[in-house]
């Protein structure tokens, strides 16, 4: 497949974690984006327009290596789609799984980091000159649960700070880990936490704002869908 670009596109990146519930809750809230990417078995929940499965096929189809996953991305990939499924490789048995295209993609951005699926996702919407990315499930680490997969949580937020850096916005579902989108707003500010009046960031229309917390006044009520914009 040619890979047109998609300069200034809004996308939704919908992957694994519970986050993704916010993707639900961002369309029934009247949120659209011009495109929707899911992140291996989100592609058979969720009507998207690419699926990221950097995994062969093989180990969907003839493992059990991907636990729960395994039934679900097997009727997904065997079957033909419309929409394209990028992998490391073609298989004989998926008619949509087509080659990511790791050459231009490391070309155009000048960096090769990729230890996770969600990466490589992101680096494509570098590649692609994407405008805006809403990102629901990329999560890797709970409050309530030990840290896991934080080498993956790295790799991502590095594509999203190069993502940012070529002047992208991001948005992050409110209640996801991924850049301590889920952390208390007096928690952002390392050391400046421990102060008897610590600064709050707040979010207003897309710009951050810092104050005192003595001086911010929360909205009367939750705005429910909104999501974090770094």
């Amino acid at each position: 497949m040619k890979h047109e670009k998609l300069k200034g596109a809004t996308v939704a990146i919908v992957a694994m974690g519970r986050s993704q519930v916010s993707f639900a809750l961002s369309l029934a809230h009247s949120e659209a984006y011009d495109e929707v990417w899911a992140i291996n078995a989100t592609g058979g929940v969720y009507s998207v327009d690419r699926m990221f499965m950097m995994d062969p096929p093989s180990r969907f189809l003839d493992t059990e290596d991907a636990g729960s996953q395994t039934g679900l991305m097997a009727k997904v990939i065997t079957k033909e789609q419309a929409f394209p499924i990028y992998s490391c490789t073609t298989d004989a048995r998926c008619p949509s799984v087509e080659e990511y295209p790791i050459e231009g993609v490391i070309r155009e951005t000048g960096l090769c980091y990729f230890n996770n699926t969600a990466a490589y996702a992101l680096a494509y919407a570098v590649y692609q000159e994407v405008g805006e990315l809403s990102v629901f499930g990329i999560d890797f680490s709970y409050k309530n649960l030990p840290h896991f997969a934080e080498a993956g949580r790295a790799c991502c937020e590095f594509w999203a700070a190069i993502f940012s850096a070529r002047g992208g916005v991001i948005s992050v579902a409110p209640e996801s880990p991924f850049m301590d989108t889920s952390v208390d707003p007096v928690e952002k500010l390392y050391g400046y936490h421990r102060l008897p009046d610590p600064p709050h960031v707040s979010n207003e229309e897309g710009q951050l704002i810092i104050q005192p917390l003595s001086q911010f006044k929360a909205p009367p009520e939750p705005q429910d869908g909104v999501l974090y914009k770094g």
